[in-house]
This record gives structure tokens, C-alpha cells and sequence, in this order.
């Protein structure tokens, strides 16, 4: 199998949202972080983009294909930027600079259970304007939209980088 671009960015890209929802989901039932609806809603785009991602690997690595494994990488930058999107807009949320939807009013958490999953009999909801935790001045919300951007990038870069298969395009 080669290493063509398309392949690389694919790996890339399909490795690092699996991460990132990895770890969304480990910070909520592990670390305890409670996620408001547009932390929820940030996660859509990352639901169809591993899917995609895992049906683009058959395409991987065979010269034949790539033409569709392209197609692909721009579906799935496409929908990258989405969150890219709605991570930008939960961040400003945070920040003040707009409103939240009415349904991100709430400031309370889910109720403890023993249970790895939350208590949904007691489920509440917490405030899309309050950053549970920052880092270096950014939330969740805010690593979300540059890690969207960063696997967008990635998507359009392997779907639009030349082919390099064989020798070098100096070379030649």
C-alpha cells in the first residue's frame, strides 16, 4: 500500500476525531464534566465524520479509487468546518460576545448514580454559557473549533494534494 496523500490525511484525520470524541466522552464520565446542549451538538459532526472516515478506508492506498477517496476528504472536511462552526459560535457563547439558545439556560448536572453512565432519571441541564474548564484561555468548545479546522485542513489537504506516487515530481 502506498503513501499517497489522500491516504495519509485519511489516517490523520480519522485518528484524530476519534481521539477527540474519545476524549469528550472521557471528560464527561470520567472527569465529570457536565455537557450543555451545544456541547451535545458539537458532537454531531464528529458522529458522521468517523463513519465516514472508517467506509473511506477500502479506498485507502488503491490508485483506482482515489478519485471517490477524494470526494470523500472533501465530504469530510465539508462537514469539519460545520464543527468548526459550531464550535467557533459555542465559544462565543462563552464568551458573551452573542446570546444561547433558550434551552442552555439551565446550571445544574446530572445526579450520581454509582454508574459509570449518568443518572438520565435525574438529568439536567447544564449552562452553555459557563466554561466548565479552560486551558491557556480556550474551553472545550474553543479546542473543539481548532481541532475541527486542524482535521478540516487535513480532509481538503489530502483531497486536493498532487499525486506523488512513484518518483519524485522534481525528476521528472
Amino acid at each position: 500500500m502506498t503513501s499517497s496523500p489522500p491516504r495519509m490525511a485519511l489516517l490523520g484525520a480519522l485518528g484524530l476525531a476519534v481521539l477527540t470524541i474519545a476524549a469528550a466522552w472521557g471528560f464527561q464520565l470520567i472527569g465529570g464534566y457536565v455537557p450543555c446542549p451545544l456541547c451535545y451538538q458539537q458532537r454531531w459532526p464528529y458522529y458522521a465524520a468517523i463513519p465516514l472516515g472508517l467506509a473511506l478506508l477500502p479506498m485507502a492506498g488503491h490508485p483506482a479509487r482515489e478519485r471517490m477517496l477524494r470526494g470523500g476528504l472533501v465530504l469530510l472536511g465539508l462537514i469539519m468546518l460545520v464543527s468548526f462552526g459550531l464550535g467557533l459560535h459555542h465559544a462565543g457563547v462563552e464568551w458573551g460576545w452573542w446570546a444561547g439558545p433558550a434551552s442552555c439556560a439551565g446550571n445544574t448536572s446530572f445526579g450520581q448514580s454509582g454508574s459509570v453512565l449518568p443518572d438520565l432519571s435525574r438529568a439536567q441541564i447544564a449552562s452553555c454559557s459557563d466554561a466548565q474548564w479552560r486551558f491557556l484561555g480556550l474551553s472545550f468548545a474553543g479546542y473543539n473549533a481548532l481541532i475541527s479546522l486542524v482535521i478540516a485542513g487535513l480532509a481538503l489537504w489530502g483531497a486536493f494534494a498532487r499525486k506523488t506516487y512513484g518518483s519524485s515530481s522534481l525528476s521528472q
